[in-house]
């Protein structure tokens, strides 16, 4: 059995402590050892994008990292972003447009769509179909998770 060492970083806005093996990805810590079941593995290669995550402000795939390397860290999952409206719109447009079927996706689509509209507010359908082509669904055929996005972004617009 792999030693354990100390790791303490943010996660969700809170200060946290973990102890982790060198070799605990970043998923499995979340997963496993701390209960956020948002994040989920869908190849452990990267390319599935259901275990997206956000460190240190960037986007990132939990299953290509180890946990150890996160001393620190500022760790966003989905189930994060209290009192983030750009994610509350999202949730409830994904959810309207029947966006979540099996759910298996969602957290990492989640992540890159507000990534997204961080970066760019006005997106287009195909703007949108490109930041999420990395994300796999095998349930909804992306139309109605391009739709969730594109409302959020409309509604955020008519706020201004």
């Amino acid at each position: 059995m792999d030693p354990l060492y100390p790791l303490s970083f943010t996660l969700n806005g809170k200060q946290v402590e973990q102890e982790v093996s060198t070799r605990t990805s970043l998923a499995d810590m979340l997963r496993i050892q701390m209960g956020l079941t948002a994040t989920h593995l869908g190849c452990e290669q990267g390319s599935y994008g259901a275990c997206t995550v956000v460190v240190d402000g960037k986007m990132v795939r939990s299953c290509l990292i180890f946990a150890i390397q996160l001393e620190s860290a500022v760790i966003e999952t989905s189930e994060g972003f209290a009192g983030d409206a750009m994610m509350d719109a999202l949730r409830h447009n994904f959810a309207g447009r029947n966006a979540l079927q099996c759910g298996f996706c969602t957290g990492g689509m989640l992540i890159a769509a507000h990534d997204l509209l961080q970066a760019n507010p006005k997106p287009d359908r195909a703007t949108i179909r490109e930041k999420i082509s990395g994300n796999f669904c095998r349930c909804t055929g992306y139309e109605a998770i391009v739709d969730a996005i594109w409302k959020t972004a409309q509604e955020a617009g008519n706020e201004e």
